[in-house]
């Protein structure tokens, strides 16, 4: 018999147990009041309410009753012991109805490691709340001033929301008003890539047209008209000398006007061959391609403008000069 009871004891004290209460069963819409939840279990023994567990944080409440009931998840919960490795911990957690009516709280679950326990149901009736034409409109409560200013709290809305847009319409003008400055001041906005001097354009398309290897594939006439047109536009664009549009004679009547008269040999010996290929259609040796390209290699380095210094020492240099500029070391002064 004893073992019996002890046994029966032990089961008791074992068990968990949940005891619902309601501070008021009878509730004005939208007010608050609290849900008391009496839980006894063994000390030690971790437990809780799945519905707080499971519930989003961000919203704050867990719904019951179709969600015309809330219960908030910032509650309280006071641990009692009451004896023989037993404690009881009281909840308590705010209620708020929103629509009238009359409802059955559902028997709540509490878990405690492998022990489960479900509440009493309670009964609670929501009122309505009266209201009539006549009664005034409560006005709005002020805004409430947090108690330590951020910079987001002090600069208006539009500003700490678009901000990122006024960073950007700022870069805009700075960028417009950069270009229309660079624009007066160079006549354009981006930097203009620098022409070649014509000794550069010369140089390099002598050394194009020797890749080219025209002659030694029987292709003389296109090998000295591609040579004297190379000569003859740098002669126009260094000397000012149309030789485009002259005649080999004219040209050198030029050359004999110009301050490089005597670099003329080097001319003629290229415009002579030339015109014997084109016009006589006669085939030249391999040494008269060699001395014509040769010579417009010579007269270009020959020609090319070098810019002295105020100490008469040459610069490495290459300037755009005229027939008129007088040549010093085959060179400008």
């Amino acid at each position: 018999m004893s073992f019996a009871f002890l046994c029966a004891v032990s089961l008791v004290y074992g068990k968990v147990t949940v005891t619902a209460k309601l501070d008021s069963v009878n509730l004005l819409m939208g007010n608050i009041t609290t849900l008391g939840f009496e839980v006894v279990q063994d000390k030690g023994k971790p437990g809780g309410f799945p519905m707080f567990r499971e519930a989003n944080p961000a919203l704050g409440y867990v719904g019951v009753c179709g969600d015309s009931i809330e219960l908030r998840t910032s509650f309280t919960a006071d641990t009692v012991e009451v004896g023989s490795g037993r404690i009881q911990i009281n909840y308590k957690v705010p209620l708020q109805a929103f629509d009238s009516g009359t409802y059955r709280l559902p028997a709540f679950v509490y878990v405690s490691e492998s022990d489960t326990a479900r509440s009493n149901v309670l009964t609670l009736q929501v009122v309505p709340v009266k209201v009539s034409a006549e009664d005034p409109i409560a006005g709005f409560a002020p805004v409430a001033e947090p108690e330590g200013k951020r910079f987001y709290d002090v600069v208006p809305d539009w500003l700490a929301d678009f901000w990122w847009v006024i960073i950007l319409a700022l870069l805009a003008v700075a960028a417009v008003v950069w270009a229309l400055r660079r624009y007066k001041k160079e006549g354009t906005v981006l930097k203009k890539k620098p022409e070649p001097t014509p000794y550069e354009e010369a140089i390099r398309n002598l050394r194009e047209l020797k890749t080219r290897n025209l002659w030694e594939q029987g292709m003389e006439k296109e090998y000295f008209t591609r040579l004297t047109d190379i000569l003859r536009i740098y002669l126009d664009k260094r000397f000012g000398i149309n030789a485009m549009e002259m005649t080999s004679r004219e040209i050198m009547d030029c050359l004999y006007d110009s301050d490089v008269k005597d670099k003329r040999d080097y001319v003629r010996q290229i415009l002579s061959v030339a015109d014997f290929v084109k016009f006589a259609k006669v085939r030249p040796l391999p040494a008269d391609n060699i001395a014509a390209y040769d010579n417009a290699v010579r007269f270009v380095e020959e020609t090319k403008p070098v810019v002295v210094d105020e100490n008469g020492a040459p610069k490495n240099s290459v300037e755009k000069g005229s027939a008129k500029n007088p040549v010093e070391k085959g060179g400008e002064k």
